[in-house]
């Protein structure tokens, strides 16, 4: 029987280019609209709309000191995968607002879509091997060394995002920043197969 977790080199390129394509694409949706999300991506957003620096930059940055952790806690291959995927998306964030532009986007369509783009891109890297990084290693981390569950240090992380976006924006985009967050949760949650993939 052929291994379903194996996947060659070039399967894992393919898997990884598409995975950042969409992540990358979802956020030049999220940041048009002016929302916000979760988990590392949400912090750089935070710091783009705060600062006026580019997603894509703010982005790779605070990615960096999290490799070390990603590398002791799921090895090297892992960290070098999610290296070049978060790298992937940070160039394709800041090229692509260059290539595709939005007359007019309804928000609630695009809160659905970015869910469901952002959880299509994750559940591909995870399959890869893969992840965008940041805050989900250090919750691996922290349930690894003390067994408080990686899942509630997602949530914590995540609701304090999301009240400081409501000091920052207004609470309608929020709400609908929520909205896409809970879409792309559930896709998660439907779709990702924790005894297959990589967990985020």
């Amino acid at each position: 029987m052929t291994d379903a977790t194996h996947h060659t080199p070039l399967e894992d390129a393919q898997g990884i280019a598409y995975g950042a394509g969409m992540a990358a694409f979802a956020i030049v949706m999220l940041t048009h609209l002016g929302f916000v999300t979760g988990q590392t991506a949400g912090l750089a957003v935070l710091i783009s709309y705060a600062t006026g620096w580019g997603f894509g930059p703010v982005f790779f940055a605070i990615n960096l000191p999290f490799y070390w952790l990603g590398y002791r806690r799921m090895g090297w291959v892992f960290t070098l995968k999610t290296f070049a995927a978060v790298a992937l998306v940070s160039v394709l964030s800041t090229l692509m607002p260059q290539w595709v532009s939005f007359t007019y986007l309804n928000p609630g369509l695009g809160a659905v879509m970015i869910g469901f783009m952002s959880g299509a891109a994750l559940l591909a890297l995870f399959r890869h091997g893969a992840s965008l990084g940041g805050v989900g290693i250090v919750a691996l981390y922290l349930q690894d060394r003390s067994g408080f569950r990686a899942g509630w240090t997602q949530l914590i992380f995540d609701a304090c995002l999301f009240s400081v976006a409501l000091a920052l924006r207004e609470w309608h985009t929020v709400a609908w920043s929520f909205l896409g967050a809970l879409v792309l949760n559930l896709v998660i949650a439907m779709n990702h197969r924790r005894d297959r993939y990589i967990a985020a």
